[in-house]
């Protein structure tokens, strides 16, 4: 990879994960670049196929492309960073992220957006900086 590129990244991302919307300056470990279509599925290193993402959330998705909505029990492509837009599919009410669409549920399963430490992570940075969901996209 490009030793420009992760920095590329990171100032698309304004730096915020670009699934959850966590923000970097909130956490002490550096987000981490990822492959939105991982490099198994003949996914690139070119900078639209990159994402910013905190552990929790590259964790959670790993090498996937599609999960199971809980509602319909479809099985969906996941939200995509470089091409789908946040707020269409997710809405943050207060600390907890909701899923508008089979995209935006599968994703907020797959990733555990909301389990237990990351609502209350995001309630306690909700007293301190803006919770605002990511710009890209």
């Amino acid at each position: 990879m490009d030793a420009g590129i992760p920095s590329g990244v990171r100032e698309r991302a304004q730096p915020r994960c670009e699934y959850c919307g966590l923000p970097q300056a909130a956490v002490l470990f550096a987000f981490q670049i990822e492959h939105v279509i991982a490099r198994q599925h003949r996914g690139s290193d070119d900078p639209s196929n990159l994402a910013l993402a905190c552990d929790r959330c590259n964790l959670h998705k790993g090498t996937n492309l599609s999960a199971i909505d809980p509602i319909s029990g479809n099985i969906v492509a996941i939200f995509n960073p470089r091409k789908d837009r946040w707020h269409e599919h997710f809405e943050l009410q207060g600390a907890v992220i909701l899923g508008l669409t089979e995209v935006g549920r599968a994703t907020l399963a797959l990733l555990k957006m909301n389990v237990e430490h990351r609502v209350r992570l995001r309630t306690e940075l909700n007293g301190v900086m803006a919770l605002t969901p990511p710009k890209m996209g």
